[in-house]
């Protein structure tokens, strides 16, 4: 059976909750093998929900719906304070990035409570500021960054993600709206540990199959390259 943009293969799916340190409870799904312990774990960080971005946007969907049995990692998706998908309203409102530092606290604590394993951080747009300004915890092995606009996260940021000293891999489409691949490799120079990769023909939003699947073989081929390439086909 060919891999297409709706297939949803085996897992074990189940709703969470997040408690946040300011009171709030998020609602969530945690995805992971169906029949064997996950050998790692992404964290995901979703896009700006002022401009649709939530726990469902597409590239995280379809990471939970094929990696627990692809590559046999756990995926933990989340809707930030304020924002409502299918699963249910977070509690809480949108706060341009910085009340959100205890919702990626409340995430990567529910990872660490439940024993998850190597927890990657994996942000897009919006979550990528989310995961340079608060994702600096030793939990975290390493991050993933999908479109990054760099636009609340700063040169602070980046210099303490430098500090910090995890990998971080920015997947930068060629034609996006906010930051393009040039331009990003010289903004992430100040991170000696940062890989920038260009993505010819993509976009932000990384609509279309093909990208879908660059998106994912990335992130497997650095959280465990024992199941890159991801199979197309089951």
């Amino acid at each position: 059976m060919e891999i297409r943009a709706a297939t949803v293969l085996p897992a074990r799916r189940e709703p969470i909750e997040l408690h946040t340190a300011d009171g709030l409870t998020l609602v969530g799904e945690l995805a992971q093998p169906l029949d064997r312990p996950p050998v790692a774990t992404l964290v995901t960080l979703h896009p700006l929900p002022t401009h649709g971005g939530f726990m469902d946007s597409h590239v995280y969907k379809k990471a939970a719906n094929r990696l627990p049995a692809l590559a046999d990692l756990a995926v933990l998706r989340f809707n930030t304070r304020g924002t409502s998908s299918e699963r249910g309203t977070s509690e809480g409102t949108f706060d341009g990035g910085e009340g959100e530092r205890f919702d990626v606290a409340a995430a990567l604590e529910y990872a660490e409570f439940h024993d998850l394993p190597r927890v990657w951080v994996v942000g897009w747009s919006f979550g990528t500021e989310l995961t340079l300004k608060w994702a600096h915890d030793p939990l975290v092995e390493g991050a993933i960054l999908l479109s990054p606009p760099l636009h609340r996260a700063t040169d602070a940021d980046l210099d303490k993600w430098a500090e910090f000293g995890r990998p971080l891999v920015a997947l930068v489409p060629e034609f996006d709206d906010y930051l393009r691949p040039d331009e990003a490799k010289a903004r992430f120079a100040r991170v000696p540990q940062a890989e920038v990769i260009g993505v010819d023909g993509a976009k932000h939003l990384w609509v279309g199959e093909p990208y879908v699947r660059i998106v994912l073989d990335e992130i497997v081929m650095r959280v465990n390259p024992a199941a890159s390439p991801l199979p197309t086909e089951v």
